[in-house]
């Protein structure tokens, strides 16, 4: 077993001995991505908490209308084949490798099909992230390249198991994917407290994960868009379990995934081969990696709310890509809610300031004020 962690900001990486590259974990605008955890931290906020509270005496009290930030959700901004392009191109640009992408939204396939029914990309694998529950939370599995044949019926199966938690039904998921060759299994950011169980808790629950399903988990994955000090830590989990390390971007934005892998495969297949048989991954961090963890979560941020003009209808407006239901229980985007045609005034004022975060102004003093040691990886002896 092999896992090669390089930094490109680092070492000179001799990509001639790759063939590909490989984009794991990005989201397209098919992903639905919680609103819940606004009214999580108006729990251990109280100015918060307040502010959540007069907005839902309001909407109930003037519209009838009851804020549901459970239902509620928003997509990041990029179609699919907007994502797929910005991933192989920063691969096939930027590192002169074949580019293969693997996207993965929440609990979803629509990207890769929807890519595959245009013909533009027949290949693709047919992936998703699993919200599947364990215990006191909820992990995130990466599903790639299901077959096309019975991708759905897989799907249908991990949305009941989410919606009624089991933990034998998700060994037995779990292990029936692991017989077919060709699917490859992640645990995406092991070691992030997604939901807020307490660090202990949740390491107690990652450790009894791995030891009941983690002979059918291929590798646990070093996350993009997570600081270096938890993908450290993500490396000693790997070398405690034994188990293999893998990249996994998790983009939502604009930004290409801050790390990928290198491999001599020319097909999705032959990688998951590579992983699952020879036991090898080499995880490249991109050079977006090295800025500060700070500054690349508020270019996150920057990118879901901002606007598109030149982007397809549906997908322009921060507004049109947020989704609330309306007094019937129906989804609608909030953009259709506004009683006025427009947001509230106080949200506008909100938005406006957190995106004079990112003008040239603050955006470089808030860089400097965030810089951090750089990033460092390294693999036990």
């Amino acid at each position: 077993m092999s896992s090669v962690i390089t930094c490109s900001w680092k070492e000179r990486v001799n990509t001639r001995v790759f063939r590909s590259g490989v984009s794991l974990h990005s989201h397209t605008n098919q992903s639905k991505e919680t609103l819940n955890f606004i009214a999580a931290m108006g729990n251990k906020i109280p100015w918060l908490e307040r502010f959540v509270r007069s907005r839902e005496e309001k909407c109930a009290g003037r519209y009838g209308l009851k804020l549901d930030f459970d239902r509620a959700y928003w997509t990041p901004p990029l179609t699919p084949m907007q994502a797929l392009d910005l991933e192989r191109g920063q691969i096939e640009n930027g590192l002169q490798l074949s580019g293969m992408v693997s996207i993965s939204d929440h609990d979803d396939i629509n990207a890769p099909l929807l890519l595959r029914a245009t013909n533009a990309a027949e290949d693709l694998p047919i992936s998703t992230e699993w919200s599947a529950p364990f215990g006191a939370t909820t992990f995130h599995l990466g599903i790639h390249n299901l077959p096309a044949e019975t991708c759905q019926q897989w799907v249908a199966r991990m949305e009941v198991l989410t919606a009624t938690p089991n933990e034998q039904e998700l060994r037995s998921i779990l292990a029936e994917l692991h017989e077919i060759k060709q699917v490859l299994i992640v645990f995406n950011h092991p070691l992030w407290d997604l939901y807020d169980i307490g660090p202990e808790r949740h390491i107690i629950e990652v450790e009894r994960f791995l030891r009941d399903c983690g002979g059918f988990v291929h590798a646990l994955e070093l996350n993009g868009l997570r600081n270096w000090h938890e993908n450290r830590d993500v490396i000693a989990l790997a070398e405690r379990w034994g188990m293999l390390l893998i990249s996994g971007g998790d983009r939502h934005g604009t930004e290409p995934n801050a790390n990928v892998n290198l491999t001599r495969a020319t097909s999705f297949a032959e990688f998951v081969h590579e992983v699952r048989v020879e036991r090898v991954s080499h995880v490249h961090f991109m050079p977006q990696y090295a800025e500060p963890w700070k500054h690349r979560v508020l270019e996150s941020t920057l990118a879901a709310i901002r606007n598109y003009p030149e982007f397809p209808e549906g997908s322009r407006k921060w507004d049109e890509r947020v989704f609330h239901p309306d007094a019937d229980g129906v989804m609608q985007p909030i953009s259709a809610m506004w009683q006025k045609g427009r947001a509230p005034w106080y949200i506008g004022a909100s938005l406006t300031a957190v995106r004079m975060m990112g003008s040239a102004p603050f955006w470089h003093g808030l860089r400097m004020a965030w810089s951090e040691a750089e990033p460092e990886f390294k693999l036990a002896e």
